[in-house]
Order: structure tokens, then sequence, then C-alpha cells
């Protein structure tokens, strides 16, 4: 769901930011920095883009569909108020 470079820039970020003496402990550190980011990510309620882009389309189809149900049903009251 997250880039995993992305992950990667931020856990580094992280990392490289600490004092040296918790650095020097060594990439065990820097494991667990990005396992604390992911499982945090993992704890929002957020979707992909390309998930969101596909519920998109589909929100898209279903208005188009709507609207010509509207524009036909508008068209039947008419000829049900004439007769």
């Amino acid at each position: 769901m997250f880039d995993p470079k992305k992950l990667e820039q931020v856990a580094k970020q992280i990392h490289d930011s600490m004092p040296q003496p918790v650095k020097e402990l060594g990439s065990d550190v820097e494991q667990k920095v990005r396992q604390v980011i992911q499982g945090q990510l993992n704890k929002l309620d957020v979707v992909s883009r390309e998930e969101f882009d596909v519920q998109t389309q589909v929100l898209l189809r279903t208005r188009q569909k709507l609207t010509a149900m509207e524009q036909k049903l508008t068209e039947i009251e008419e000829k049900l108020s004439e007769k």
C-alpha cells in the first residue's frame, strides 16, 4: 500500500537524526524504526492511490447512470401527466 522506497527514506532520515550513541546500536535501530513507521501507517484509515482512482471511476459511472435514470423518470412523469 505504501511505497517501500519512501518508507526506507523516512526511516533513514529518522535514523540519521538520532544521536550517535543510539546509531551505534547498529542497523537494528533502523529496522525497528522502519517497523514502527510501517505499523503506524497500517493503522491509518487510508487507501492507495490506485484504489482511490478506481473508486473515483466507479463513482463517476454511478453518477452518470443516476443522471440518466433521473432523466428517464422525468420523461415518464411528463408522459403520465399528459394522459
